[in-house]
Formats: structure tokens, C-alpha cells, sequence
């Protein structure tokens, strides 16, 4: 049966609203009853969709597995977090770097409240979170869920990152 959509013949086809759809136009069918009756009418040439048809993927899940790919080879796939920069493609240690050592060794040695430290360090109380719990730190990658071994220098010791998680799990409960 072809889809009535694009007219596509395709064994994985879906129905929606007693429409038969190729998987393509199935994907991006709306749930709504009127949308739906909407997007049927908007016909288009099934020969449009075929890129998408071969590689068996959309643009979007092209881009997120190739940057998959490039977070396993140990590549960071967002802004530097404070204390790195990025030359060369890769991160290096900056001038920041030893604030984020005295802030994690200051959060582990001292009973300051997180916003008091936050404020000390010129941070909101959730960015000190996300200072404190970034992996980058321990020279890991992580993407997508996902952790890889970084190529970089990890500026925080595997000993002080997880006595710091350990407290900061202890202080977000109280």
C-alpha cells in the first residue's frame, strides 16, 4: 500500500487516523486530529524524502551520532567549562584552573553553605553545582549520557571529585 502521504511504497508503514503512512511521514504526523487532516492535504513527492529513506536516519540523529563519535575520541561537544580553554580543538588548563581546584578543596574542607561559597566564587548556588559535578574535571567526556576518556589534563584528583560528590549528595539532602 502506498502512503498517502508521498506515495511511497514502504513495508514499515504506519496508520494515523485510518491513513496508511510510510515510516518518514509517520515520524513527523501530528497527534492532533485537525493538524493531522492538515498535514494529509500538504501533499509532497515521495523523492524528496529518499535521502532520508537511504541513510535511514534524519538530519538531526546524523548530526547527534557524529558527535557521539567525536565525544568518544575524547573531544568536548560544548562551551569549555571554568577553568579550561579550548585551543587546537583541545582543552587546556587556564588561569581558572586554580580557582576550581581552591573551590572544590574549600567545599570539601569548610562547612561554608553553598550559596555562601557561590557567592564567594562570583557563581549562582546551580552553577556551583554544576561546577562541582562536571566530570571534565576528572579528565572525562561526557555526552549524551554517555562518558569517554577526554584528551585533556584533569585538574581535579579522583580522590577530592568523589569526596565532594559524597558531601554535596549529603548537603542537597538536608
Amino acid at each position: 500500500m502506498a502512503c498517502e502521504k508521498c506515495g511511497y511504497k514502504d513495508e514499515k508503514e504506519g496508520e494515523k487516523f485510518s491513513k496508511k503512512l510510510c515510516s518518514i511521514c509517520f515520524h513527523f504526523a501530528p497527534d492532533n486530529f485537525d493538524d493531522f487532516q492538515k498535514y494529509i492535504s500538504e501533499k509532497i513527492d515521495w523523492k524528496v524524502l529518499d535521502t532520508f529513506r537511504e541513510f535511514g536516519q534524519s538530519a538531526g540523529n546524523k548530526l547527534k551520532s557524529g558527535m557521539q563519535e567525536k565525544a568518544k575520541t575524547g573531544k568536548l561537544m560544548s562551551r569549555p567549562p571554568l577553568g579550561y580553554s579550548l585551543q587546537n580543538g583541545i582543552l587546556q588548563p587556564n588561569q581558572d584552573s586554580a580557582k576550581v581546584h581552591s573551590l572544590f578543596r574549600i567545599f570539601l574542607e569548610k562547612d561554608y553553605s553553598l550559596n555562601q561559597l557561590a557567592k564567594n566564587y562570583g557563581l549562582s548556588v546551580n552553577g556551583l553545582k554544576k561546577v562541582l559535578s562536571n566530570r571534565t574535571y576528572l579528565g572525562e567526556i561526557k555526552f549524551a549520557g554517555n562518558l569517554s576518556k577526554g584528551n585533556h589534563q584533569a585538574i581535579i584528583s579522583p580522590e577530592i571529585f568523589y569526596a565532594v560528590q559524597r558531601k554535596l549528595k549529603e548537603v542537597l539532602r538536608s
